[in-house]
């Protein structure tokens, strides 16, 4: 009999499914672009970035608030929020400012039900 899988599990699965979504859903031909540089390279070589930390668990797996990045913007330069911002829009930036403060607590049910949606999205790119 398998084993349950830990909540801890869940999470990093759902991580690492969301990432490879948002990294593939714009690629042409393989090809991803950084929203803050502007810098071109192979999905596999380019990061998923947060405008809202992921420590915020209620904009963590949010679709808007994810974007490709490289890793200079990502993670030298901290996510580049202010151009971050600047791409998505003062509205919607605000939006997701709003939204992250919002505690949430997923279940291990909701987290396995957004793995699998994941894995349908990206079986469809």
């Amino acid at each position: 009999m398998p084993k349950k899988p830990t909540r801890k599990g869940l999470i990093k699965k759902l991580d690492t499914i969301f990432s490879e979504y948002i990294r593939r859903r714009y690629a042409k031909n393989e090809i991803s672009t950084c929203v803050t540089c502007g810098k071109k390279d192979h999905w596999k070589n380019l990061q998923a970035g947060h405008f809202m930390s992921r420590k915020h668990y209620s904009t963590r797996w949010d679709e808007e608030n994810v974007e490709v990045q490289c890793q200079a913007c990502n993670v030298f330069r901290y996510g580049e929020q202010y151009l971050f911002a600047k791409y998505l829009g003062v509205k919607k930036a605000d939006m997701l400012l709003a939204k992250s403060r919002e505690m949430v607590k997923f279940s291990d049910y909701e987290l396995q039900e957004m793995i699998d949606i994941y894995k349908h999205k990206i079986s469809l790119l």
